[in-house]
């Protein structure tokens, strides 16, 4: 259900269900939990074998569950989201074809979410009686705003890759979004790290100014040679 190729500085990560439109059980959460916290590669490259990127949650599981393993489910969504958000690695979401639901919340935990045109994206659960509870409240509108989060969970409508563009749910449109994963994996991985590190913190804003000149004073230490090269060039 989940496959992993390393490829140097990628870790490719592939959800590999397709006749199902790559939609995860419990198992196929963990498996994927550990394919993403596991990487040493400073990028982590996440997309969908086939046609779709993500269905989101079995259905088929789902239906079976009562209340308190439906609160397990969506516990386990949920922490395998944190575990892509918090990935030391640079994550990219490649989305090809269709994401819904937890597909679209486990790509909105990444650090990138590129998009082809064929991507379309929907919070398909209302029109179940559900919402999307493997992060969705909480991610969709810190990433496009309350306005928008709210059309798409109320709604239930379904965004092509353009209009998900311009609501800031996808950073790029491309036909390749592996080259944008080769393009983050040309760059310091060190530097990497840190820039997701310090965009994500969320301590009051004097500690991160504080933390952001310490950290720049030890990456000036560290690469001294290599800024001199550059200066000198």
């Amino acid at each position: 259900m989940i496959r992993t190729q390393d490829c140097d500085r990628v870790r490719v990560v592939t959800l590999d269900r397709p006749d199902r439109r790559n939609a995860l059980t419990p198992d196929g959460l963990d498996a994927l939990e550990t394919a993403v916290a596991d990487a040493s590669q400073p990028v982590v490259y996440l997309r969908g074998e086939g046609p779709a990127f993500c269905a989101g949650a079995d259905l088929d599981v789902v239906a079976g569950l009562d209340r308190e393993e439906a609160e397990a489910f969506a516990e386990r969504g949920q922490r395998v989201a944190d575990a892509i958000e918090a990935a030391e690695s640079a994550v990219v979401a490649g989305i090809d074809g269709p994401a819904r639901g937890g597909g679209v919340e486990l790509a909105l935990a990444a650090d990138l979410r590129v998009a082809t045109p064929e991507a379309t994206f929907a919070e398909p659960g209302v029109k179940l009686g559900l919402f999307g509870a493997w992060g969705g409240t909480v991610r969709l509108p810190r990433v496009v705003g309350e306005g928008e989060a709210l059309d798409l969970a109320l709604s239930g409508r379904t965004v092509d890759a353009e209009t998900a563009r311009r609501m800031g749910l996808v950073s790029r449109v491309t036909d390749d979004p592996r080259a944008v994963t080769d393009e983050l994996a040309d760059n310091d991985p060190e530097t990497l790290r840190v820039v997701k590190e310090r965009m994500r913190d969320d301590s009051p804003p004097e500690m991160q100014e504080r933390r952001e000149t310490e950290v720049f004073g030890e990456l000036v230490e560290r690469h001294a040679d290599a800024i001199a090269d550059q200066r000198d060039s």
